[in-house]
């Protein structure tokens, strides 16, 4: 079945919200640290751009790159057009033109103090030179290790004073933005949430988890609080179970260096499986509003079950990737990729059944799947109701009659899907399995389209919180994973749980049952 309005009900493709940003937005500078790095490149320039282009920035901003790379504005701007040449096809060279003149650099060493007094001259003189007010987003675009650091030395230099009200119109405001992971452990997350608050309140720090900001994650809430015909269902009396499967077909490439010492359950599970865990799970808030969705989520991580370290087995598989063929071609297996030890048991793979111990979900198994060098890059939630009570059809059908299936595709194609039962046409009482789609894409109309990393800028502009981690929810989520880390990581428990698996499988041989689970149906 196709996306379909009906006739009789009022269509809401024009939608009731208007695009966010633009002439709404307070003028802002916006701060790159790491600005000569990968991510400033590929994906925050694009962004920015892309925002711009669609009049959804401030009419009035800067962008100012900060590194360690001697550049001047020039060179800075020569290096971002030339990367958009060779990598991003520019298909509106008007639009960067107008863009690029609000980009700037500055030379900063992030261990100088006397190097962020340079950088607040720098926006002191652009604010007045351009008419920006002194507002100030600093996202912090480097390695893990520097936030700490970075984060300090921002507040010794007078940049990251706190403003008497969150969305004040008048008052100037300074946020700052970091990429998970957020800390190596609940320590390092509670120590680096300390050296943070030391120069930011907690409403000035933006945690980032662009997953957050995908279209078919961001609906999950719509889809469940906003149509009667789901939530009433949406609890262990109907619900057989829940899967979430995050698959990459890509491995370690560049990050093999960070991998080593993370491994795919803090890559993957502490942030986004936990995100996606908790929105399919918590309930339905008071308001639709950042504090009180964020309440509902840290309720959910509270009652998660903790897995039994006595038989770690019974709910958890670990795998790591060999040699194998993706796409045609031969693959190095993880332990031959460089900056990795050749008897390394850092799993690249990891699937958990989890609990959670409340009223809701009291006894619904939740499958939690991630891997890299899977067969395809895929992420989806996978809802899987109860079978009939009673079938009146056994006469007249050997086969079991297939449950219905809720799935909420978030990659490669945005959709929800529904699979029924039904009639087939031209018999008595044969059934068959139909599915209902709506694709987000079939949908948009010529709207732009914003990718996370636009989502989750915006918001950060706006002093929205809704896509962002809060303190608690990291904390809870490390305190639930902390146990099962430091079991796994004992050596003769990690070669006893580690499996091995060709590239472009789907994982060890032993999660094969589970990644059934979450296929489509045959």
């Amino acid at each position: 079945m196709d996306n379909t309005t009906n006739p009789g009900q009022r269509s809401s493709d024009q939608g009731t919200c208007a695009l966010r940003g633009g002439n709404d937005l307070p003028s802002c500078s916006i701060v790159i640290f790491g600005a000569s790095g990968d991510l400033t490149a590929r994906k925050l320039i694009p962004a920015l751009l892309n925002l711009f282009r669609h009049h959804c920035l401030p009419p009035r901003f800067n962008i100012v790159g900060c590194g360690r790379s001697p550049m001047d504005h020039d060179a800075f701007r020569r290096s971002l057009a030339e990367f958009r040449q060779q990598n991003q096809p520019d298909d509106d060279p008007t639009a960067w033109q107008k863009f690029a003149p609000r980009i700037f650099y500055q030379e900063l060493r992030y261990d100088q103090p006397a190097d962020y007094l340079v950088l607040a001259e720098l926006l002191a003189r652009l604010d007045r030179e351009h008419g920006v007010a002194p507002n100030r987003v600093f996202y912090l675009a480097v390695p893990p290790s520097l936030y700490p650091l970075i984060g300090a030395r921002i507040g010794e230099a007078g940049l990251a004073a706190a403003t008497a009200e969150e969305n004040s119109s008048q008052v100037p405001w300074s946020r700052i933005v970091v990429e998970k992971p957020f800390g190596h452990d609940l320590a390092s997350a509670v120590e680096l949430d300390r050296v943070l608050h030391n120069s930011f309140a907690e409403r000035q720090i933006f945690r980032i988890d662009h997953y957050l900001a995908k279209e078919t994650v961001q609906n999950i809430l719509m889809l469940r609080f906003a149509n009667a015909i789901f939530e009433p269902l949406w609890n262990r009396s109907y619900i057989d179970y829940v899967g979430i499967l995050s698959g990459e077909k890509l491995g370690v490439e560049h990050r093999a260096g960070f991998y080593e010492s993370a491994g795919v359950l803090r890559d993957m599970f502490q942030n986004h499986m936990m995100q996606l865990l908790a929105l399919t799970a918590m309930e339905p808030p008071s308001r639709f509003e950042a504090t009180q969705v964020q309440d509902e989520k840290v309720k959910v991580f509270r009652a998660l079950k903790p897995l039994d370290s006595g038989d770690l087995a019974a709910s958890l598989i670990l795998g790591q990737y060999g040699p194998g063929t993706v796409a045609g071609r031969m693959v190095a297996g993880y332990r031959q990729e460089q900056a990795v030890a050749a008897d390394s048991t850092t799993p690249t793979f990891a699937a958990m059944k989890l609990l959670i111990d409340n009223w809701r979900w009291r006894g619904v198994p939740f499958y939690l799947i991630s891997g890299k060098r899977m067969p395809a890059k895929e992420t989806r939630i996978v809802i899987q109701f109860k079978e009939v009570p009673h079938s009146m059809f056994r006469r007249e059908t050997a086969d079991t009659i297939l449950a219905n299936r809720l799935v909420l595709g978030i990659h490669p194609e945005e959709k929800i899907s529904l699979s029924f039962q039904t009639k087939s046409p031209h018999s008595k009482e044969c059934l068959q399995p139909v599915t209902m789609n709506f694709n987000y894409e079939r949908r948009r109309n010529n709207r732009p389209g914003f990718d996370a990393y636009e989502m989750v800028l915006l918001d950060c502009i706006q002093g929205d919180h809704m896509l962002f981690w809060r303190q608690d929810g990291v904390e809870l989520s490390w305190a639930f994973l902390d146990p099962i880390l430091r079991t796994c990581e004992e050596c003769t428990v990690a070669e006893k749980l580690l499996q091995f698996y060709p590239a472009g499988t789907p994982g060890p041989e032993a999660a094969h049952p589970w990644m059934k689970m979450l296929s489509d149906p045959e």
